[in-house]
C-alpha cells in the first residue's frame, strides 16, 4: 500500500476518533456526576445508526419523557419515545413516568454490583450497550421485521404471461403471515386488497424476466402474481420468506421476539391462521384482537408482561392449546369456560393462588400447567375435570395434599418438584415428587404408579407397589432400604445411585425385562448372586462402591455396558469374557486388578469388545496377552498401572484399535507393530520413559499423539503428515532434539520452552509457586476449555491462575482467557477488598464479553496470589473466585479444602433469588432449559435469573498448603477432590499433574473437553521476606525445567481523571488482536497488544538463579502483555510459559519454539546480530529512564488513548506470520546445574555466522465469521494514534532511542553478560 493511502486511512480514522471523543463524557461531564450519587449518565442510541451512543445526563428523577423531549429537541424531532433493550433481545418502550437513570441502576445492582459509586461508574461506560441499551425511537432490527412483513412498491403482473391482456403495473405488495397481499390501486396503498394464500402453494423464478418471482396459491381456484422485484437483493429476501411459507403444513405464523406493541395489521388477512406464536413480545392483553382469526387452534403468549387475562382469546371457540406462561397472572376470569375444546392449558410462572369454578366446564382439557404460581393447596375444581391426564404443579407452596381432592381426579401425571413435603397422592400412574424435602416416600399405595421420579430428596426408606411399576428413579436421596413387592416384572429402568444401600434387593434377578441399572455412588459391598445371568440386563453401572468382587456366575448375559470403576476388586469373574457374548463396553478404573480373565480358550474368540478402560489399576505385562482375543477392540485405556513394555506380537493382533492410553506406566518403547492399527486416531502415553518416537504418523487417520513428559532424545517425522493431525504434544521431553524442516507443515505442536526464572527467583526471592497445566479436547474434538497462567502477575509477588469452560462453545472461554487478567489489574487499583476486586472483575467481563455473552455462556475459575493488603510484608494470601461448574481445590495437610462453590437451584438461596424473578425450572434441573448453574458468566438473555456474580474465598497461604487444583466442569464431574489430591500430591512436576488428572477423567468415562491447572506451593515460614540468599531447589522430576516464570513489565496507561488506571498484566496469552480497537459488540478487552518492538539494554542487576557468578550485566527477555494457550490462539508462542506445555493448540496455529541461550561463550558473543530484547520487571524499574526502542518498519502510528505502550516478542518489526530471529544457542548443561534432569535443546540448525531460531509456520487458520476476528498479522491500516497532548513528548523520546542506536553496543564484555533466557 502506498504511503499516500497510509495517510488518508490515518487522516480517517483520527477523524473518526474524534467524532467518537466528541460523543464521549467531557472530564467537566464526569465531575458533575460524581459529585452526587443520584447523578449519572446514560447512553442513548439513534435508532437508525446505533454505533455511536449520545451520553445523556440526568438524575434519579429524569424520566424517560424528559429525555426523549431533550433528545427529540437536538434531532428536531418532538416526537421521539425512549426505548430500552437488554441483552442484545427484545426493545421495549418505556413509558414517559419511567426513570431511566433508575433502571440503569437496578440492573447494575441485580447483576452483582454493591457499591453504588461503582454502579454510578459503570453507568458512564459505554461498553454496557452490550447488557443494556436505551434508544431514542424504536430501533430497526432487520431480521424481526422481516419476520412480521416484508412490504414494497414493485412491479404486479396477474395471470399468464403468454397472454397480452395481462399487463405489468407498479402496486404495493406485502408478505405478511400466510398470504400474499396486492393492492387493487395503482402505487397506492387504499383500496381494496387482494389476498393470495401461499400454504401449500408455490413461489418459483421467472427466468425470462430479471429479479422476477412467480408466486401461486394452492388448490384447483390457483391463481398466479408475477412481482418484478428493483434488485437482486430484494428479490433473495421475498424468495427466501415465500419458500418458507409454501413448505409449511400447517398454517402457522412465529411472530416471538419481534418487539411487538400490538399486531401487524395485515396479519388480519390470513383468516386461516391455525397456530400463531407470540412469545417474548409486549403485546397489551387489552388491544388483543385475536378474535379475527376464526380457525386459530393454538396460541402462544407467554412472557408478554401482559398483567392481566387476556380476555380476548375466551371468544376464539377453537382454541386447543393455550400458553400465557410468565405474564404475571394474578387471577384467571370465569370466562375461560367458554373454551370448551382446550385441552393444553400452561399458567407456569404466574402468581395464581386459585383458579375459577368455570374452569370445570373444560371436560377436554388433559393438561394442566400450574408450576412455580403461588397455590398452597390443590384447587377443588380439578375434581371436575375427567380428561384430566398430567397436572404440573412443581415450585408451588404446598405443604400438605388433601387425598379426598384426588379421590374423584383421574389424573396419569403429576408433577409435585419443589414443593415442601407432600402427602402421598392417589390415582396416578406417574408421579414426579423431585426437588422436595421428603423423608420417607410411601408410593406402595399407588396401585397404577408406573413411574416415580423422586430423586434429590432426602428419602431413607422407599416403599412401591411393582405390578404395574416401570420406572424407579430415586438418584440423590439417602436411601437405606428399598422395598417393592410383588416382583416388578414390568421395570426395565432404575436409577437408585449417589444413595447410602448397602446391598441390594434379590428381587433384581427376577426382574424379567429390567434393561438398565445404576447402583452407582452407593455403600454396597455385594452384587446378586444371579445378576450376571439376566437375559434382559443391558447396562449396569455398579461404579463408586466397595465392591470386593463380582459374581461368578456368568451364563450368556444380554449385557452390552458394564462399569465397575471405583471398586476394590482385585480380579474379574474368569469366564466374564468367555459366557458374555454381548460385551461391548467395560470400565474397570481405579480398582486393584492385578491380571485380567481369558477373552477365550482357544484362538478363535467370539468376543465383540469395543471399550475397554483399566485406568488406575495394578496391571503388569501379563495381562497384556488377555487383550489379544478381543480382536474388535477400539478404545483402550491402561494408563497408570505397572506395564514395563507392551508385546509387538500382541498389539498386532489389535488391528481395529483407534484410541489407545498407556500413560503412567514405566513403558520404554511404543511397540511397532502400532503400524497395523490402521484406524488408529489417538495415541496417549506421557509419563513414561520411552525413548524413541514412534511412527504413528504414517498413519493417515491419526489426529493426537500425546508424548509428553517422556525421555524422546531424536525423533524424524515424514515429510506427509497425516492429513487429519491435530495435536502433538512432546512437552516435557528433556533431552529431545528435533529436525526444524521436519515442523514446517505441522499445524499444532506443543514443546518446552526453555528454562527461565520467575522474577522473584532472578531478585533473589524464594521460588513460592511453580505450576503446569493442559488442555484436552472432547469426543467431537473441539476444545471447550481454556487455562490462563501469570507467573508474575502485576510484579514479581502474584500470580493469577486461571480456568474456563464453554461446555459446547468455544467463544466465551477465549474471550475470558483473553481479558480476565487485564481486567483483574485494573480492578487491584480500584479496590484492595479481596471479595470486591474478584468480584467486579467477573461482573466487568460480563459486559466484556459483548455479543457473545448474550446468548452463549461459560463458567470460570480464577485464584491469585498476593501478599496481605493490609501487611505488604506479610503472608501470601490465595484468593479464589468461580461461577459455574469449575472449582479449586487447595491441597493442605494431604487434605482437600474447597475454595469453591456449586451455585444452582439446590441452594436455598439461589432458588428463592431465581424464583423471585420467574424463572421456571425445567425437570432437568436447568433454569428455563438451558443451564444448572445459577451464576456463570454470559448467558445474559437469562438476567436476572443467572448473573456472573462469583463465590470468593480468601485464604492465607501456610506451610501446609502443598498445592491447589484449578479444573474444569468434566474434571470435578468424574474425578473427586480426594482422588484428586491422592492422585498428584506425590507427582513433583506440575505438568504431569495435571495431565495425570486429565487422563484419570478420561479413563474414568469423562469425554467432554477438560482443563486442569496445578499450582506447586512452597510457601516457608519466611516466605514473606525479600532477602532470601539463594532460591530452593525443586525436587527433580522428568519433564520439568527449573521453576519458569513470564517476567512482566508495568507499563502505566494514559488515564482520565477519573479512577486510577493499573499496570499491564503479563500472562500467557500470545495474543493479535488489537484489542483497543474490538467494541464491546464483539468482546472487548481490556489492554491492547500493538506490533512489538525490542531492545538491548544492560542492567546493573544479576538475574541469572542457575550462575549466581555472573557479572552484573545481563538481560531477559520481557513477555508481551498477554500470551496465552488456547484452543482460538492465533500465534501460539508461549516463550516463558510456567511449565512445558508451551506451543501452539489445536487449531492450527504455528510453531515457535525457543533455545536456551543462557550464559553464551565467548566465542558467540561477537557474532550476535543485533537485535534487542526487552527488559524483565527488574531490569525495567531501574532503568525507567531509558528511551523506548524505535518503532519497527511497519512503522504504527502513535498509540490511542488508552492503548498499552508495550515491548512485545517480535524482533525489529518483522511480520507476525513471518519467521522471526533471535538470539540463541542451546545450553547444554543448563538444567542440570539447578539439579534437574530437563536441559531444553535448541529446535534449529546453529548457523555459522549467527545462532539464529528458526520458526516452523503455518498460517493460523481462520475461522470466518464469528463475534470477532483477530487480525493475523500487524496491518500497516490498523495504526495506532497517539493523543495530540501526548504527540511532543513521543517524538523527543523516539528522537533520543534513534540518536543512542546509532551507538554500536560494546562488545568486550564477558559473554557471561548475557542471559537471555528466551
Amino acid at each position: 500500500m502506498s504511503s499516500a493511502s497510509l495517510h488518508t486511512r490515518s487522516l480517517d480514522r483520527k477523524t473518526l476518533m474524534k467524532h467518537r471523543q466528541n460523543m464521549q463524557l467531557q472530564p467537566a461531564d464526569r465531575e458533575w456526576v460524581r459529585a452526587d450519587l443520584h447523578r449519572g449518565s446514560i447512553h442513548v442510541h439513534d435508532r437508525l445508526t446505533p454505533s455511536y451512543p449520545r451520553p445523556v445526563l440526568c438524575t434519579m428523577d429524569t424520566t424517560a419523557g424528559e429525555v426523549a423531549l431533550h433528545h427529540g429537541g437536538n434531532s428536531c424531532n418532538s416526537s421521539l419515545t425512549l426505548y430500552v433493550q437488554l441483552h442484545g433481545e427484545a426493545v421495549r418502550r418505556l413509558s414517559p413516568d419511567e426513570r431511566p437513570l433508575q433502571i440503569q441502576n437496578d440492573f447494575l445492582f441485580k447483576l452483582g454490583f454493591k457499591d453504588p459509586w461503582r454502579v454510578q461508574e459503570e453507568g458512564l461506560n459505554t461498553e454496557i450497550g452490550s447488557l443494556l441499551r436505551f434508544y431514542a425511537g424504536k430501533p430497526q432490527n432487520i431480521e424481526s421485521s422481516e419476520r412480521v412483513q416484508l412490504s414494497g412498491m414493485y412491479n404486479v403482473r396477474k395471470g399468464k404471461l403468454q397472454l397480452p391482456v395481462n399487463r405489468w403495473t407498479r402496486r404495493q405488495v406485502i408478505l405478511c403471515g400466510t398470504c400474499l397481499i396486492v393492492s387493487s390501486v395503482k402505487e397506492s396503498q387504499t383500496g381494496k386488497m387482494h389476498i393470495l394464500p401461499l400454504i401449500g402453494g408455490k413461489v418459483e423464478e421467472v427466468k425470462k424476466h430479471n429479479h422476477c418471482l412467480a408466486f401461486s396459491s394452492a388448490g384447483p381456484q390457483s391463481q398466479t402474481y408475477y412481482v418484478s422485484f428493483d434488485s437482486f437483493t430484494e428479490h433473495l429476501r421475498w424468495h427466501r420468506h415465500a419458500a418458507k411459507m409454501v413448505s409449511q403444513r400447517i398454517n402457522s405464523v412465529d411472530l416471538s421476539c419481534c418487539s411487538l406493541e400490538q399486531l401487524p395489521l395485515n396479519l388480519f388477512y390470513s383468516h386461516d391462521l391455525t397456530h400463531l406464536n407470540l412469545k417474548h413480545n409486549f403485546l397489551p392483553a387489552d388491544h388483543l384482537d385475536t378474535v379475527w382469526f376464526s380457525r386459530l387452534r393454538s396460541l402462544n403468549l407467554s412472557n408478554n408482561h401482559l398483567g392481566q387475562f387476556p380476555l380476548a382469546i375466551c371468544d376464539i371457540p377453537t382454541l386447543m392449546e393455550v400458553n400465557l406462561s410468565c405474564n404475571y397472572l394474578a387471577s384467571v376470569p370465569g370466562s375461560v369456560g367458554a373454551m370448551t375444546n382446550l385441552q393444553t392449558f400452561l399458567l407456569d410462572g404466574n402468581s395464581l393462588d386459585e383458579l375459577p369454578n368455570e374452569l370445570g366446564s373444560l371436560q377436554r382439557l388433559s393438561y394442566l400447567g400450574l408450576s412455580f404460581n403461588q397455590f398452597n393447596h390443590v384447587p377443588q375444581v380439578l375434581e371436575r375435570l375427567a380428561s384430566m391426564e398430567k397436572l404440573c404443579m412443581a415450585g408451588n407452596n404446598l405443604e400438605t395434599l388433601t387425598l379426598q381432592n384426588f379421590r374423584l381426579l383421574h389424573v396419569k401425571h403429576i408433577d409435585l418438584r419443589y414443593d415442601n413435603e407432600p402427602d402421598l397422592l392417589r390415582h396416578v400412574t406417574q408421579l414426579d415428587v423431585r426437588d422436595n424435602r421428603l423423608m420417607d416416600l410411601d408410593a406402595s399405595v399407588f396401585p397404577r404408579l408406573e413411574v416415580l421420579h423422586c430423586e434429590r430428596n432426602r428419602i431413607a426408606i422407599l416403599k412401591a407397589r411393582g405390578c404395574l411399576l416401570k420406572g424407579i428413579y430415586a438418584s440423590n436421596n439417602e436411601l437405606r432400604q428399598l422395598d417393592v413387592s410383588p416382583v416388578p416384572s414390568n421395570l426395565s429402568c432404575m436409577d437408585i445411585s449417589r444413595n447410602h444401600l448397602e446391598s441390594l434387593p434379590d428381587w433384581l434377578c427376577e426382574a424379567k425385562k429390567l434393561e438398565v441399572l445404576d447402583v452407582s455412588h452407593n455403600l454396597i459391598t455385594e452384587l446378586p448372586a444371579r445378576l450376571l445371568c439376566s437375559n434382559s440386563l443391558r447396562k449396569l453401572s455398579a461404579g463408586h462402591n466397595q465392591l470386593q468382587k463380582l459374581p461368578e456366575r456368568v451364563e450368556r448375559p444380554l449385557l452390552e455396558v458394564l462399569d465397575i470403576q471405583h471398586n476394590q476388586l482385585v480380579e474379574l469373574p474368569c469366564n466374564l469374557f468367555l459366557k458374555s457374548d454381548s460385551l461391548r463396553c467395560v470400565n474397570a478404573s481405579a480398582n486393584k486388578l492385578e491380571h485380567l480373565p481369558p477373552s477365550s480358550l482357544s484362538d478363535e474368540s467370539h468376543s465383540i469388545l469395543q471399550e475397554l478402560y483399566l485406568t488406575n489399576n495394578q496391571l503388569t505385562d501379563k495381562c497384556v496377552p488377555m487383550l489379544t482375543g478381543h480382536s474388535h477392540l477400539r478404545i483402550l485405556h491402561m494408563a497408570f498401572n505397572h506395564l514395563q513394555t507392551f508385546p509387538a506380537s500382541k498389539m498386532a493382533k489389535l488391528e481395529e484399535l483407534e484410541e489407545v492410553d498407556l500413560s503412567g506406566n514405566m513403558l520404554k518403547t511404543v511397540p511397532t507393530t502400532i503400524m497395523n492399527c490402521r484406524r488408529m486416531h489417538t495415541l496417549i502415553a506421557h509419563s513414561n520413559a520411552i525413548e524413541v518416537f514412534p511412527e504413528v504418523m504414517q498413519l493417515m487417520e491419526m489426529k493426537c499423539v500425546d508424548l509428553s513428559c517422556n525421555e524422546l532424545n531424536e525423533i524424524t517425522l515424514p515429510e506427509n503428515l497425516p492429513p487429519k493431525l491435530q495435536e502433538l504434544d512432546l512437552t516435557g521431553n528433556p533431552r529431545l532434539n528435533l529436525d526444524h524442516k521436519t515442523l514446517d507443515n505441522i499445524r499444532c505442536f506443543r514443546i518446552d520452552p526453555p528454562p527461565t526464572f520467575s522474577s522473584n527467583e532472578a531478585s533473589g526471592g524464594p521460588a513460592v509457586w511453580s505450576h503446569g497445566y493442559t488442555e484436552a479436547s472432547g469426543v467431537k474434538n473441539k476444545l471447550c476449555v481454556a487455562a490462563l497462567s501469570v507467573n508474575s502477575f502485576c510484579g514479581s509477588r502474584e500470580a493469577l491462575y486461571g480456568v474456563f469452560d464453554g461446555d459446547r462453545n468455544v467463544e466465551v472461554p477465549y474471550l475470558l482467557q483473553c481479558t480476565m487478567n487485564d481486567v483483574l489489574a485494573e480492578e487491584l487499583h480500584k479496590t484492595k477488598s479481596e471479595e470486591d476486586y474478584m468480584t467486579n472483575t467477573f461482573l466487568v467481563m460480563q459486559r466484556k464479553l459483548g455479543t457473545a455473552g448474550q446468548k452463549l455462556g461459560g463458567a470460570a475459575a480464577l485464584c491469585h496470589i498476593r501478599h496481605d493488603p493490609t501487611d505488604p510484608g506479610g503472608c501470601f494470601t490465595l484468593t479464589a473466585a468461580n461461577v459455574g461448574k469449575c472449582q479449586a481445590i487447595l491441597c493442605r495437610d494431604g487434605k482437600p479444602l474447597s475454595l469453591s462453590l456449586l451455585h444452582n437451584v439446590g441452594l436455598e438461596e439461589e432458588y428463592r433469588r431465581i424464583r423471585q424473578h420467574r424463572a421456571i425450572i425445567t425437570e432437568d434441573n436447568k433454569v428455563n432449559g438451558v443451564t444448572d448453574s445459577t451464576r456463570i458468566m454470559g448467558y445474559s438473555f437469562l438476567y436476572p435469573s443467572v448473573i456472573p456474580c462469583p463465590y470468593v474465598q480468601t485464604v492465607t497461604l501456610t506451610p501446609q498448603d502443598e498445592f491447589f487444583i484449578l479444573g474444569s466442569r468434566g474434571l470435578w464431574d468424574t474425578v473427586s477432590p480426594t482422588e484428586a489430591v491422592e492422585a498428584v500430591r506425590n507427582v513433583p512436576d506440575g505438568l504431569a499433574a495435571a495431565k495425570k488428572l486429565c487422563t484419570l477423567a478420561q479413563g474414568y468415562g469423562c469425554t467432554d473437553s477438560l482443563s486442569a491447572v496445578v499450582v506447586q506451593l512452597s510457601v516457608s515460614e519466611d516466605c514473606c521476606s525479600c532477602c532470601c540468599s539463594e532460591p530452593p531447589q525443586p525436587p527433580p522430576s522428568p519433564g520439568l525445567g527449573p521453576y519458569p516464570s513470564s517476567s512482566s513489565g508495568i507499563k502505566e496507561r494514559p488515564s482520565d481523571s477519573s479512577l486510577p488506571v493499573p499496570p499491564s498484566s503479563c500472562s500467557e496469552i500470545s495474543s493479535e488482536i488489537s484489542t483497543s480497537e474490538m467494541s464491546s459488540e464483539v468482546g472487548s478487552t481490556a489492554s491492547s497488544d500493538e506490533p512489538p518492538q525490542s531492545s538491548l539494554l544492560p542492567s546493573t542487576r544479576s538475574c541469572c538463579a542457575l550462575h549466581p557468578a555472573c557479572l552484573a550485566g545481563s538481560f531477559q527477555r520481557q513477555l508481551s502483555s498477554a500470551t496465552f494457550s488456547s484452543a482460538l490462539s492465533d500465534n501460539g508462542l508461549d516463550s516463558e510459559d510456567e511449565e512445558p506445555i508451551a506451543g501452539v493448540f489445536s487449531n492450527g496455529s504455528r510453531v515457535e519454539v525457543e533455545a536456551d541461550v543462557h550464559c553464551l561463550k565467548a566465542e558467540s558473543s561477537s557474532s550476535l546480530p543485533q537485535t534487542s530484547l526487552p527488559l524483565s520487571n527488574s531490569q525495567e524499574r531501574t532503568l525507567l529512564t531509558l528511551p523506548p526502542p524505535p518503532p519497527p518498519p511497519c512503522t504504527p502510528e502513535p498509540l490511542e488513548e488508552g492503548a498499552d505502550m508495550n515491548l512485545g516478542e517480535a524482533e525489529n518489526g518483522l511480520d507476525r506470520e513471518e519467521s522471526w530471529q533471535g538470539v540463541g544457542a542451546a545450553g547444554g548443561d543448563g538444567g542440570k546445574l539447578a539439579g534437574k534432569r530437563r536441559v531444553n535443546g535448541s529446535v534449529a540448525r546453529q548457523e555459522k555466522s549467527h545462532n539464529l531460531i528458526e520458526v516452523a509456520a503455518d498460517a493460523p487458520s481462520k475461522k470466518s465469521g464469528g463475534y470477532f476476528t483477530a487480525p493475523a498479522q500487524p496491518d500497516p491500516d490498523d495504526q495506532f494514534i497517539i493523543p495530540p497532548e501526548l504527540e511532543e513528548e513521543v517524538k523527543e523520546i523516539m528522537k533520543q532511542h534513534q540518536q543512542k542506536q546509532q551507538k554500536p553496543p560494546g562488545t568486550d564484555q564477558p559473554t557471561d553478560y548475557y542471559d537471555t533466557p528466551l
